[in-house]
C-alpha cells in the first residue's frame, strides 16, 4: 500500500469536479486563488489531483464556487465499487470532459440545441469523428 497521504484517484476526481465548477462559473483559477488566499499554483495542483484538498480547504473552495461538498463528493468513489464497465467509469468520464473549457462549452451548447432530430446528428457527427480518430 503506497504512502496515505500521497493524491489518489480519489483526489484526481475531486480535483476534476472543482475545476467543471468553476469553468462552468467562467471563474479563472487566479480568481479562485485569490478568493482562497492561496497561489494559482496551488489551484492548479488542487485542479488535477497532485495535492489533496483538506476538509476545512475544500469547505473554502465550495463557498467560492457556490456549490456544496456533496455536490462536489456525489458519486464520486464508486469507481472501485463499480464495476468496469459501470456509472461511474461514465461519469468519470464525463467528469474528464467537463474538467476542460473546451468540454464546458461543448456541453453547454450542445444543451442549448432545441431539436432532438439535430442532437442526434451532432452525436451522429462526434460518433463518426471519433472512430476516425483511432
Amino acid at each position: 500500500m503506497g504512502d496515505v497521504r500521497s493524491a489518489n484517484s480519489v483526489d484526481v476526481r475531486l480535483g476534476q469536479r472543482v475545476r467543471a465548477r468553476r469553468l462552468d462559473l467562467g471563474m479563472s483559477q487566479e480568481r479562485l486563488a485569490e478568493l482562497l488566499g492561496v497561489t494559482f499554483q496551488q489551484v492548479q495542483k488542487y485542479e488535477k489531483g497532485v495535492n489533496r484538498i483538506a476538509a476545512s480547504r475544500l469547505y473554502d473552495i465550495c463557498i467560492a464556487l457556490e456549490t456544496t461538498v456533496a455536490r462536489v463528493f456525489e458519486d464520486i468513489g464508486r469507481g472501485a465499487m463499480t464495476g468496469a464497465h459501470g456509472r461511474a467509469e461514465t461519469s468519470s468520464a464525463v467528469d474528464g470532459v467537463l474538467a476542460t473549457s473546451e468540454g464546458s462549452q461543448l456541453i453547454t451548447l450542445f444543451a442549448s440545441i432545441k431539436s432532438p432530430k439535430v442532437r442526434r446528428r451532432v452525436v451522429e457527427l462526434v460518433k463518426a469523428m471519433a472512430s476516425g480518430d483511432r
